[in-house]
């Protein structure tokens, strides 16, 4: 999500959610609204897809790498295909719009934003957090803002992680570990993607060594860590036409593939593929969910 403006102390998503709320009894303000939900589109695209449109990439060298490269034969293609494609459409429906998208903290998510989220509406936070005043703060709740009752077992949750202080640890240290997952993922995954886009070019350029590949990565590096300074939707706004070219290319390259070389690809879309890509790789094919796991990396 991208961060508020420095100048008004709005984020985007703000103004989307005070343009949803006088849309009913004006139309400019169905516009306004609009507006904002196709600019947050144009920017998630800079910032989301990037990643989770290049993870595929690794999937097949990776599976194929190991015990599996002896079932390099149709079918176990099209089952590890259909794997990828179940696990980008289950796992983001899953958790985007059941989980992320229903609980946020003023716009804002993440583990930490979460754990603000939940001790702010319950009692256990290992430090004292509740204030009288902190209930009258706007930014706390925002216009149309309605609370939710709660359901038997979550009051029952609620009641057990106040009672036990193990448990609320417990909790606090999961929110910890969550939040060193995406420090290391953010440190992580720029470095290996592009040093895996210069020593792509090793490919075609042999007089590129290894030490040049490793030279022009970490100056690219530093640029792109630079530029984050300028906040993540100017960031956005820079690298969503290339990831949007990238992405339509990436389409018409797979339409033409598909409709020129094999157009049974498109059966793999079926989970019979997966049941059967299982029964014929057996133990070999749970090892090689590890590289199945990479289409995921930018989720």
């Amino acid at each position: 999500m991208p961060p508020a403006d420095c100048e008004s102390g709005r984020s985007p998503a703000d103004d989307v959610v005070a343009g949803a709320g006088g849309a009913s009894g004006n139309p400019g303000h169905w516009k306004v609204y609009y507006r904002h939900v196709l600019l947050l589109a144009y920017q998630s695209c800079g910032v989301v897809y990037g990643d989770l449109s290049t993870s595929p990439l690794y999937v097949y060298k990776s599976t194929f790498s190991g015990s599996l490269r002896r079932f390099q034969d149709e079918e176990t293609v099209m089952g590890v295909f259909s794997l990828v494609f179940w696990t980008l459409t289950l796992i983001p429906l899953l958790k985007y719009v059941f989980i992320v998208l229903a609980a946020d903290d003023n716009g804002e998510g993440g583990t930490f934003a979460l754990y603000s989220l939940l001790v702010r509406h319950a009692k256990f936070s290992l430090m004292p957090n509740q204030q009288a005043a902190d209930e009258e703060l706007s930014a706390y709740y925002r216009p149309g803002y309605t609370a939710h009752a709660e359901t038997p077992i979550l009051t029952a949750l609620r009641q057990f992680l106040e009672k036990h202080r193990k448990s609320r640890t417990f909790l606090l240290v999961m929110v910890l570990f969550g939040a060193s997952l995406v420090i290391g993922d953010g440190v992580l995954t720029p470095a290996m993607s592009v040093l895996s886009s210069f020593s792509g070019l090793q490919v075609h350029s042999n007089a590129l060594t290894n030490g040049e590949v490793v030279i022009l990565s970490c100056t690219v590096l530093v640029c792109l860590f630079m530029l984050q300074h300028w906040g993540t939707h100017r960031v956005a706004f820079l690298f969503a036409p290339v990831v949007i070219v990238w992405l339509l290319l990436l389409g018409a390259l797979g339409v033409y593939n598909i409709v020129v070389w094999n157009p049974r690809v498109v059966h793999a879309l079926s989970p019979y593929y997966i049941v059967r890509f299982f029964q014929r790789t057996g133990r070999d094919g749970w090892i090689s969910l590890g590289g199945v796991l990479l289409s995921m990396t930018g989720n």
